[in-house]
């Protein structure tokens, strides 16, 4: 961050009233204040060098979970799809897509609507790549490709060199 930012940043660090609000303060490095840095998935070897941060768990009056999910250089999120919509919005560096059937570039503040049913993989090419991720609280499970799944998405040459597994 620069100077003025970080200035800027320090000048709202006052106290915040748990019944107004919460907050959880943004920190060097891509972290936030009393969010831990957990695995992306409890086990599996279909992703590699990946984390997330659950900043924001959902209420009654706002039914989400927002996520950041940060990708090492070279790592890739699970490919999959499932029934719900995400919105995934870069924060840091830049990395490659799939959404559907296409491969996307995607640099900071691109916004990306992934629907219902799309394939999809994230992956970070040469820095770490970090994206907000918001989903439904309720949701259904991701389903990874079958044989039939995979032959389908090879099928367009692009895609079959971007996806891993």
């Amino acid at each position: 961050m620069s100077d003025k930012v970080t200035e800027r940043h320090e000048e709202r660090r006052g106290h915040v009233d748990g019944a107004t609000g919460d907050i959880r303060r943004f920190l060097p490095g891509f972290t936030w204040q009393s969010i831990p840095i957990l695995a992306y998935k409890e086990e599996g070897s279909h992703f590699r060098s990946i984390t997330r941060q659950v900043l924001f768990e959902g209420d009654a009056d706002l039914p989400c979970q927002a996520r950041y999910f940060e990708i090492a250089a070279g790592g890739h999120s699970t490919l999959e799809r499932h029934q719900h919509v995400h919105v995934v919005m870069v924060l840091r560096g830049s990395g490659r897509a799939l959404v559907g059937d296409r491969v996307i570039a995607l640099a900071p503040f691109d916004v990306v609507r992934i629907a219902p049913g799309s394939w999809h993989q994230f992956r970070a090419d040469r820095e770490p790549f970090g994206f907000l991720c918001m989903v439904n609280v309720e949701r259904d499970r991701p389903e990874r490709p079958d044989a039939a799944g995979l032959a389908e998405l090879r099928a367009t040459s692009e895609v079959a060199e971007f996806i891993r597994l």
